[in-house]
């Protein structure tokens, strides 16, 4: 047995985590726009990065590394390092190597603009100002958005029945394009449980799948997504199913949040497919109404019209049947195997659901035990605007 308790002090919570967030001038009004997260101790770390084929300087900087331990991990908004060659890794080095002689193997993360060098004299002087001795989580997770309306973090204490205990403290960032195959995003991931890198990479990667891979916000899948876990294994304790569990929540909440902040979203969808004939066609259906452009107008025009759910369906690639597919708005069901339910007082009643913040989509395809959940977000006209002067 085991006990959850969440912290409020995101990547902070783990012992022996410092972080801090800082103006270097890159962002516009004085804004905080450089952050770091330091841990005193070495680092086990374990990633899962974008799909993109055009993969940012930062991460293949990283992957250059091989197996290797860190205790730092620098951040930067505003410039993504991305389509700039050669020299964005050489950039990097160089930002590296102004750190002090205590930081190991440092890391560089980042997001913003793609084909841009970095500003190399202003993040320097940014790492001057740093205080590796700060616990300023929040101001951390603010330093590293973009567009986002807010900042996400989340944290639990997890205590074990023989008395033992470890922490588990994550900050990310992302708002828009966001795609269920990583997102453009950032995720950072703090521990001082005593798991081994093997056994965290593992986990990381079955819980990628169901939280950041579920969650789209447009469809697009960007170069920088990057989420990393730290483990300094101060606390000397673990617990695999307990570690899971609270990761779990913690990069569900995250994704959800990311899905909410969606670039001038107004809903927050849980698409819930079941009765696929395997796990895998429910994920494809799933994300195939995730990212629907029609389904997403609908959403944002509070229009419960079913079709649009209907179409993505036979048009996903997975098996399916109009005389075995339901589909629900929340728990009212509007169309049952073949049977045509949606009259003018259920509409009423689904125009409703379509109203509030928060709702689920359901499609029970009737055909087997497969099943998967996705998120997504309506689509409207803030989204083109955030984007069409994105640049500027």
């Amino acid at each position: 047995m085991y006990k959850l308790s969440e912290l409020f002090s995101g990547v902070c919570s783990a012992k022996g985590f410092f972080a801090d967030g800082i103006s270097a001038g890159l962002k516009a009004d004085n804004a905080k726009d450089m952050a770091f997260i330091y841990s005193q101790k070495e680092c086990e770390i374990a990633s899962v990065f974008t799909t993109n084929k055009m993969s940012a300087a930062p991460i293949r900087h990283f992957r250059t590394k091989g197996e290797f331990k860190t205790n730092f991990v620098l951040i930067n908004a505003k410039n993504a390092n991305a389509m700039t060659g050669k020299v964005g890794i050489t950039d990097i080095e160089t930002i590296l190597s102004t750190l002090p002689n205590n930081i190991i193997n440092p890391v560089m993360s980042s997001t913003g603009v793609i084909g841009v060098r970095l500003p190399q004299e202003k993040i320097i002087a940014g790492v001057k100002l740093f205080d590796f001795t700060k616990k300023e989580p929040h101001s951390a997770a603010k330093a590293i958005m973009t567009t986002d309306s807010f900042s996400k973090e989340k944290a639990f204490k997890v205590e074990l029945e023989n008395g033992t205990a470890f922490s588990i403290g994550a900050m990310a960032k992302g708002a828009g394009m966001i795609n269920p195959a990583m997102a453009t995003m950032l995720c950072f991931i703090t521990t001082d449980a005593d798991v081994s890198k093997d056994e965290m990479q593992e986990i990381l990667d079955e819980v990628t799948i169901t939280t950041f891979n579920a969650a789209s916000v447009d469809g697009d899948t960007s170069t920088n997504d990057t989420v990393m876990l730290l483990s300094n294994k101060i606390s000397g304790a673990y617990n695999r199913e307990a570690f899971k569990e609270a990761l779990t929540k913690i990069m569900l909440f995250l994704a959800r949040e990311m899905v909410r902040d969606g670039e001038g979203a107004t809903k927050l969808v849980t698409y819930k497919v079941t009765g696929a004939k395997s796990d895998k066609e429910a994920e494809v259906l799933a994300k195939a109404l995730s990212n629907s452009l029609l389904v997403k107008t609908a959403l944002y025009g509070e229009d419960p019209n079913w079709g649009r759910i209907a179409s993505t369906v036979g048009a996903s690639g997975v098996d399916a049947n109009e005389e075995t597919l339901s589909i629900s708005f929340n728990e009212l069901c509007v169309y049952d195997s073949g049977k045509l339910l949606f009259d003018d007082a259920m509409e009423i009643e689904a125009s409703k659901i379509m109203k509030l913040d928060s709702f689920s989509i359901s499609c029970d395809l009737g055909l087997g035990e497969g099943k998967f959940t996705s998120f997504g977000c309506d689509l409207g006209y803030e989204y083109v605007k955030i984007n069409a002067d994105y640049r500027t």
